[in-house]
This record gives structure tokens, sequence and C-alpha cells, in this order.
């Protein structure tokens, strides 16, 4: 186990032929390396054997030194019985045999994950949430728990090495799916294909995809299980063929789609894709929705451009395979006039309205209460609604969505305005008199307009009458 001159002619020859690594591979054998590994792992080991094992990789004559194969010089390496092996297998790894793939994922949302570091979202779980209590040697002078924890472990930590080679307790274990490894690359393929088993029927169930599209700002799979494509996929998942290897939709399969159906998985037009976002004709997770190549132009990722219309093709495509191109179209001028009753009712004029009161806050961020009132009024409540008519899922577009949306902005935004207004109309700072002045004139403006008069019982005669007769003929309907 101590020599170093080894015989790599099996896998050089892997890694140089670009067809086979596009197409599928198999060694001829077992390299002796990986024989030495998997002799040790399987008795120290056993479940992670078991999963190797059971997986295409096995067959394929593919072990753990093929994976986990490091240089001398890489920076996470180290020595490990006469050879040196990695901890972490990355993408850049993985492209070594699954180039394309892993070039589709590179070029996607999903492998950007990581770079909330320094956002609204991870200032949250760095200081409003958290302190500098954890402290390990990659960060002496400590890192929150909460964003170690929490924010991290969906979106990715950036691996720290330790002068040993090994990780730091902060950054490793991680599977966050926009990760940042040691040798540079972004991304974690196990955190859909979980190691050792690297399971394709796994990744296509929606569970998977449930691990981070969850909770109160995104909550996907919640609103895939509301759903009839949910409840369908429950009812039905012995007739999923998730482990068949081609697995084309109105193929193999038609009895539910999953998340991997809509979004990456082939159909008789398209194949299997790496990138999420080539499907999908609005990005839901800003204030206000933009579309896809909006925010990957932002991201400097090629498709900038793609434009939506082509995306929203390609999902057309997945659909029709189980409904009728009127129905498809009909569904999209639903979820699209949901996009717009958020954005003119309350994205937009909230947007305005809290640049307005900017000067009357006091700062950091959240240290005012107006300031979580209208983060969750766009970051949860507005998302769920957007989300939830994206997935046909009800409760969530209303209930959970545009009603929760509302209540929080006449409840407790407005009250919050007129109440900054209020406090600094008569003040001796000339900057807030002023600010003050322009704020109470826009909240005006705002709550007379036709979607807020209602809230000054200022409703158009015409449609107040109209809605008291509707209230009539219910109350006729049902009382019987």
């Amino acid at each position: 186990m101590k020599t170093r001159i080894i015989n790599l002619t099996p896998f050089i020859a892997l890694l140089t032929v670009a067809p086979l690594a596009q197409a599928g591979f198999t060694l001829a054998e077992m390299s002796p390396q990986s024989k030495a590994c998997v002799a040790c792992h399987k008795k120290e080991s056993a479940a992670v054997y078991e999963q190797w094992g059971s997986s295409k990789h096995f067959r394929a004559n593919v072990g753990c030194f093929e994976c986990h194969t490091a240089n001398e010089t890489d920076k996470d390496a180290y020595e490990h019985y006469g050879q040196f092996i990695a901890t972490i297998v990355s993408p850049k790894d993985c492209a070594r045999c699954h180039e394309h793939e892993v070039q589709e994922f590179n070029d996607s949302h999903h492998a950007k994950a990581a770079r909330i570091l320094g956002s609204l979202d991870n200032t949250l779980a760095e200081v409003v949430e958290g302190n500098n209590g954890f402290k390990t040697d990659g960060f002496p002078q400590g890192v929150s728990a909460a964003a170690v924890n929490g924010c991290w472990q969906c979106h990715g930590s950036e691996v720290k090495v330790l002068e040993t080679g090994r990780l730091d307790a902060a950054t490793w274990p991680n599977t966050g799916i926009g990760r940042i490894n040691p040798d540079g690359s972004e991304g974690s393929c196990t955190a859909c294909h979980s190691r050792h088993s690297f399971s394709a029927a796994q990744a296509r169930t929606p569970d998977t995809c449930g691990k981070c599209h969850m909770g109160p700002d995104h909550p996907q799979i919640e609103i895939y299980n509301e759903s009839k494509h949910g409840i369908a996929y429950r009812a039905n998942i012995d007739k999923m063929a998730l482990d068949n290897e081609k697995w084309i939709v109105g193929e193999d399969y038609s009895a539910a789609p999953t998340c991997a159906t809509c979004h990456m998985s082939a159909t008789k037009d398209q194949p299997v894709t790496h990138d999420v976002g080539m499907r999908i004709s609005w990005n839901n997770r800003p204030a206000i929705s933009v579309r896809p190549e909006v925010s990957d132009a932002k991201m400097g990722l090629p498709g900038k451009d793609v434009p939506w219309e082509k995306r929203r093709a390609n999902m057309e495509n997945v659909c029709i395979t189980c409904h009728n191109i009127n129905m498809v179209g009909a569904f999209y001028k639903q979820y699209d006039a949901l996009i717009d009753l958020y954005h003119d009712k309350f994205a937009k004029p909230g947007l305005s309205l809290m640049e307005a009161a900017a000067p009357l806050l006091s700062k950091p961020g959240f240290s005012n209460k107006i300031d979580f009132t209208w983060f969750e009024l766009w970051h949860h409540e507005g998302r769920r609604a957007r989300h939830g008519a994206s997935m046909m899922g009800p409760d969530y577009t209303h209930w959970h969505g545009t009603y929760e949306v509302a209540r929080n902005f006449y409840s407790e935004f407005v009250p919050e305005l007129r109440e900054l207004v209020e406090h600094n109309l008569k003040s001796e700072d000339p900057v807030k008199k002023e600010a003050a002045e322009k704020l109470h004139k826009l909240l005006d403006e705002t709550l007379n307009s036709d979607n807020h008069k209602w809230y000054l019982n200022k409703m158009d005669p015409a449609e107040k009458a109209r809605r008291e007769n509707a209230v009539k003929e219910f109350q006729q309907r049902y009382s019987k």
C-alpha cells in the first residue's frame, strides 16, 4: 500500500475519452487501489460499502479511488494508506465522467446558491438571529451556529481546509447545493444524488427537493403535496417506475409528475437537463418577480440568452404529455394574473413606501418592527402566493398567500407607516419633517388608489352595489 508506482492506465483512459464520458462507460476491471479501499471499508464502513455495492458505479467498476483520488498539491488532499485522497468529491471530480451534466449544473442557479453569503437572508442568521459563539480553527473569531446549521446546509458552505488537510467543522459536513469547494468548483452533486448509492430514483422523488424547498418562504414541497400532482403521486407511487433507466414521461410513466419530471427529466422531445431554470418563466424569489433571463444576467450565467418564452415552451412541452394545450394555456393566464395582482396591489407600492420611509427609520436594518413586517410580507407571504399559483396549490395561493399579504399590509404595514408619519411630521429635524410629509403624501395616494380605496370606505358606488347584490344572492341560495 505504500508504493507510489500504481497502474492508472484504465482510469487515465477513462478521463481522456470524452464521448465515453458523456455516453456512459464501464471499466474493464476494478483498479487495485479501489480493491484495497474496499477490502478495508467493507469491514469498517459496512453501510457505505452496501450503498456503493447497489450503485451503478459498482457495476461499472468505479470504486472509492476513482472518485476520491487527489493530487498531492490539492488543497484538501491528505495521505491515506499510501495514497493521496480528498474527502470531498466535488462537481469538478464528477465531471471527469459526467462532463455534460456538470456543465449544465454549473450554468444553473443551484450551483450559485452559496452566493447568499453576505445577503439579507444571511445577515439575519449571522447577526439578528446569531452571534460569533461557534469558534473553530477555520473561524477563530467565531461564526453563527444559526447560519452553519441553517442557511449553509441548503445553500452550501465555503469549505475551509485546515493545515492538516482535514475540513473545518463549521463548514463540513455539508451537502448544500451551492457549496464552494476547495478546488474552486461550486455545487454538490450529493445534494440530490446522496452518496454512496447515487440513486437516480431518489433524486427523482419530491422529498429530495423538499429538503430545501420547504418552509415559510418557499414551501414548494408543501404546495406540491396539496396539489393534484402530489395527490396523484402518493396514490400511484407504485406506478412511477422511478428506477427506470430511461424514465420519459408519457412512455415509462404517466400516473403523476414529480419535481424532476417538470423541471429536469426527459420528455419525448427534450433530454434531461441539470439546469433547473430552463423551464421556469418567472423567478419569484425577489420582492417583485423577474423573468429568469434577468436574474441569470445578474449572475453572469449563459441563461441570460434564453428568453422566458422559450423556457415556458419547454415547460408546456412537459405539461401537454398529460394535458391539452388549451388547459395549459389557461393555467398560465391564471398564474400570470396572480403575479400581476401581487405586483400592482402590494409589492410595487410597498417598495415605494419603504423607500420613502427609509429616512425615518433607525439603523441598522431589522432594528425597526416595520423591517420585519415588510420582509415577511414579500419574502414569506408574497412568495407563498406566487409559488402556490405556479404549482396549483390553492390554499397556499390564498390563505397562506394573498390573504396573509393583505392582512399584514392593512393591519401591520399601513399602521406602522402612519405611526412614522405622525411621529415625525412635527420633528425639529427638517430632513425628517420633509421625509414624513413625502411619506404621508405617498401613503395617501396609495390608499386612495383603486386597489386600496375600499380600505378608506371609498369603494365605487356601482362596485359596492354589485357586491351587495352578490351577497344577497349567496344568502338566498344557501338560506333554504
